[in-house]
C-alpha cells in the first residue's frame, strides 16, 4: 500500500515476528510494548504521536497513537493508514456515538463516548445536558484536545466542555492530573439529571469522575421495580445512585451510607429535588464499619444494595478484591430481612463474573444465609462493549434473594 503524501512524514512503528498481527486485523485495539520493535528510534517517538503500525513484514495496518512509557505502547485508531487525525475525523467518531444515544435515551444525559468502544481509545466522554465533560486517559487525546473539543461542539450544539483529567489511567500514561473548562462557562452548581425516574445532583467540576455514574441505570431501574413499600439500604451509595432510584420506585425510606460527606449532600439534594427529603437518611462512614454497627443495633431491610469502588483493579489485586467482595456480601446478607433482595455489584474488570458471583455466594453463606439469583445485570447500552477487548465490560451487578 502506498501512503499519500501527508502520511509520508509519520513515524513507523512494526511488529515483532511474535506479536498476533491477525488479532490486531480482527480488531483488538492495542499493541504492548513487548509485541512492538522498541530501537531507539521508536523510544523517540514523543508520547502521543500518531504514527503508522507495520506488521513484521512491513505490511502498513493502520494508524496508532504511540506512547513509548506506556505498556499499552500504541493503540488503533484507523485502520485505513492514509486516515488524517484532525477535527473532521473526530467529528465522525462522535457523530456515529451521538446517533446511538439518540436512539436509546429521550433526554440528553448518557455517556457519549465510551473510549475504544466507541473509536476513541482512552476517551470518555460524560453529557449532561448542554455540558459534556471528556476525561482525556491517553496521551494521544490528550495532545489533541483542540480538535477534539471543537468537533465535539459542533457534531452536539453542548456550549460547555470541560476537562477532567484525573484518574489512576492518566498516571499509567504519564499524563498529569489536570481540570479544565474547554468552552463556555463553568457551572456554579450541581447539574440536575434526571434517570430512571430520580433526580440525581452531577458536580461536573469537583466530583468524583465526570460528576455523575450513567453505567448503573439498568440495574438502577430493576432495584427500583422491587422497592415499593420497602425499606432499603444504599451502601457505598455516590450521590444516591440505588437509593433515589428506589425512591422513585415507591420505597418507604432509603438509607444511603458512604465515606464522601459532599457526595452524600448532593445525595440528599437529589432526594429534596425529587420531594422525598422526608424519606431519606444518610450516614457517613466507612461501609464496613456502618454495616457492622447497623447489625449491632438489629437493623434489616428489605432490599440492601451495594456498589462498592473497584477492588480488584487489576490482575495483581484478584485476590484481596475477592476477598473484600466476599466481606461486602458477608456483612451486607445480615441486614437483610427474611425474603428480602442483596444486589451486590463490582466495576473490576480483572474480576470477571463467575468469580465475582462466586465471591459474593461465599460472603451470603458465611453470614449463614442462602440465596437465589434473580437478576444479573451490566452496563447500560451507553457503554458498548468491543468484543475484542474484555476490559471494555466491567460492570457486574447480581442480585440475590435470600
Amino acid at each position: 500500500m502506498t501512503l499519500s503524501s501527508s502520511h509520508v512524514d509519520l513515524p513507523t512503528v512494526r511488529l515483532m515476528p511474535k506479536a498476533d498481527a491477525r488479532a490486531i486485523r480482527h480488531g483488538f485495539p492495542w499493541v504492548y510494548a513487548n509485541e512492538l520493535v522498541t530501537d531507539r528510534r521508536t523510544k523517540a517517538i514523543p508520547a502521543g504521536a500518531v504514527a503508522v503500525l507495520e506488521d513484521a513484514e512491513r505490511r502498513p495496518m493502520g494508524l496508532v497513537a504511540v506512547n513509548p512509557a506506556s505498556k499499552i505502547i500504541c493503540r488503533m485508531l484507523d485502520a485505513d493508514p492514509a486516515a488524517v487525525i484532525d477535527k473532521a475525523w473526530f467529528a465522525a467518531r462522535i457523530a456515529r456515538a451521538l446517533a446511538h444515544r439518540e436512539r436509546l435515551y429521550p433526554a440528553p444525559f448518557y455517556r457519549l463516548i465510551h473510549a475504544e468502544a466507541d473509536g476513541l481509545p482512552g476517551v470518555v466522554i460524560d453529557r449532561f445536558g448542554d455540558v459534556a465533560v471528556v476525561q482525556p486517559n491517553a496521551a494521544w487525546a490528550d495532545a489533541r484536545m483542540g480538535d477534539l473539543g471543537a468537533a465535539l461542539a459542533e457534531v452536539t450544539g453542548v456550549s460547555t466542555i470541560i476537562m477532567n483529567g484525573t484518574g489512576r489511567a492518566r498516571g499509567l500514561e504519564g499524563l498529569p492530573e489536570e481540570t479544565r473548562l474547554l468552552i463556555g462557562k463553568a457551572p456554579t452548581a450541581p447539574i440536575p439529571v434526571p434517570m430512571t425516574g430520580a433526580t440525581y445532583m452531577a458536580d461536573v467540576m469537583g466530583g468524583q469522575k465526570t460528576g455523575l455514574f450513567y453505567d448503573q441505570r439498568p440495574n438502577h431501574a430493576f432495584a427500583a421495580g422491587l422497592a415499593k413499600g420497602a425499606k432499603v439500604l444504599d451502601v457505598f451509595s455516590h450521590v444516591g445512585g440505588f437509593g433515589l432510584a428506589m425512591l422513585a420506585g415507591g420505597a418507604n425510606s432509603a438509607l444511603a451510607v458512604d465515606g464522601s460527606a459532599p457526595a452524600l449532600a448532593l445525595a440528599g439534594q437529589g432526594a429534596e429535588a425529587m420531594g422525598v427529603a422526608d424519606k431519606f437518611a444518610n450516614r457517613q462512614g466507612d461501609a464496613f464499619d456502618v454495616m457492622a454497627a447497623l447489625a449491632a443495633e438489629g437493623e434489616t431491610f428489605d432490599v440492601v444494595v451495594c456498589d462498592p469502588p473497584a477492588f480488584a483493579p487489576n490482575k495483581q489485586a484478584l485476590e484481596a478484591g475477592l476477598r473484600a467482595y466476599e466481606r461486602v456480601a458477608r456483612l451486607a446478607a445480615a441486614l437483610v430481612k427474611e425474603g428480602g433482595y442483596l444486589g451486590l455489584c463490582s466495576c473490576s474488570h480483572a474480576a470477571d463474573l463467575s468469580r465475582f458471583r462466586a465471591a459474593s455466594a461465599r460472603g451470603i453463606g458465611r453470614a449463614g444465609r442462602r440465596g437465589q439469583i434473580v437478576y444479573t445485570g451490566f452496563a447500560g447500552p451507553d457503554h458498548p462493549l468491543m468484543p475484542q477487548l474484555a476490559e471494555s465490560g466491567y460492570l457486574k451487578a447480581v442480585f440475590f434473594r435470600l
